[in-house]
């Protein structure tokens, strides 16, 4: 692999890819992902649809916000160092700001202003959006029918409430262990260091031992909390939930269990990664300073991840071994990818007019080189007069 590029004009492409993601990035990782595919693959030709692959099946692999981890990888690959920390920063930023003023309005007036009709023609474009980005990288993730079995199967048993962890982990070990079924013994030391690579971060943080709140809270404290949180949660925003109930409100009774939901749904209602979340809690326990601790404490596990991971992907894609896990982690959370849209777009498709901008959005996409803030922007406007017609 050749070294990530490092020139001034990558690093402003990087700059105004990243922040102009973090501003239009509804609708969860899938959602992120699909834009960022959008904007790297197809759009700019950053990099190819298998490189694209291999960092989105990495990025499955590591704890932490995966679409931020992505973009974190995507930045790294165009722009080297600089590239890394502004595609993370520029990707979070937009989203902890508004977090933050959200935060204050809650604080200030004891409730969040009503802004889940401002998602009602967005959400829907986004599934559109979504489904597009879908049918194009399982055009390089679906390999065969093999493939295609183990990303329905990843789907059926997401549908069913099986652990998300199991799910992408157990799928990319049988795709490890099928291809190389013909071999006697494990060769290479690519696998050995992925899973070191996994695991060492949430090992050496869990060995610290179980929060205990301190008698006054203090900035340290919180940025160790959410430190540990971003180095040990998988699965995205709603398993960040749960930690945060069990840590938070249940063992350091820092909020309460209607701010914590308070707290996810402006996580949710915001763009960029829901991470930002907990922008919003550091907020209610120690001001403005507290969200920033937060903020830098979640989501710098995904940087040092990111960081080492990409040096030794060279590595494991040389390993017969770890190349088929990562081919089987694509296609997993591929499957996994699909499981989040059925249950997003049963959600936001509730009547014909976000069924319609869904379907439009989809075709638009598939058979013109329109770009998504234009179909996102274009689908909130429909849904807001359509809204106000209704009312």
């Amino acid at each position: 692999m050749d070294r990530p590029g490092t020139s001034p004009q990558r690093l402003r492409e990087v700059a105004r890819v990243f922040l102009k993601l973090g501003l239009i990035g509804f609708g969860g990782p899938a959602a992120h992902i699909a834009l960022m595919h959008r904007e790297v693959v197809e759009r700019r030709g950053w990099m190819d649809e298998q490189r694209f692959v291999d960092l989105f099946a990495v990025s499955n692999l590591l704890p932490g916000p995966t679409s931020t981890e992505l973009g974190i990888f995507l930045g790294y690959e165009r722009a080297g160092w600089p590239g890394l920390l502004a595609a993370g920063v520029l990707f979070i930023a937009p989203a902890m700001l508004m977090v933050l003023a959200l935060a204050w309005t809650y604080v200030r007036f004891g409730s969040v202003p009503a802004i889940g009709w401002v998602l009602y023609g967005v959400t829907a474009t986004v599934i559109g959006i979504v489904a597009d980005a879908l049918w194009r990288i399982g055009r390089t993730a679906i390999r065969g029918v093999g493939w295609l079995l183990l990303a329905i199967t990843a789907l059926v048993l997401y549908l069913t409430g099986a652990p998300v962890l199991a799910i992408l982990f157990g799928g990319a070990l049988l795709a490890m262990l099928a291809v190389n079924r013909t071999k006697l013994r494990l060769r290479g030391t690519g696998v050995g260091g992925l899973v070191a690579l996994v695991g060492s971060v949430p090992r050496i943080v869990i060995s610290a031992a179980a929060p205990v709140a301190p008698a006054t809270l203090a900035l340290g404290p919180i940025f160790l909390e959410f430190l540990k949180l971003g180095a040990v949660v998988y699965g995205g925003g709603y398993v960040l939930l749960a930690f945060l109930r069990t840590d938070i409100v249940r063992n350091l009774h820092w909020i309460s269990d209607h701010q914590l939901l308070d707290a996810v749904a402006v996580g949710q209602a915001t763009p960029g990664p829901v991470f930002t979340t907990a922008a919003f809690v550091g907020y209610l326990v120690h001001g403005w300073q507290g969200a920033l601790v937060a903020t830098a404490g979640i989501f710098l596990p995904s940087f040092v991840l990111v960081a080492a991971a990409y040096r030794v992907l060279p590595r494991l894609k040389r390993s017969p071994w770890a190349s088929a896990l990562l081919a089987g982690a694509a296609a997993t959370a591929l499957g996994l990818m699909a499981g989040v849209t059925y249950q997003l777009a049963r959600v936001a498709l509730v009547d014909a007019v976000t069924v319609g901008l869904a379907v439009a959005s989809f075709v638009v996409l598939r058979r013109y080189a329109w770009g998504s803030p234009w179909i996102i922007l274009g689908g909130g406007a429909i849904g807001l007069v359509a809204k106000a017609l209704t009312r």
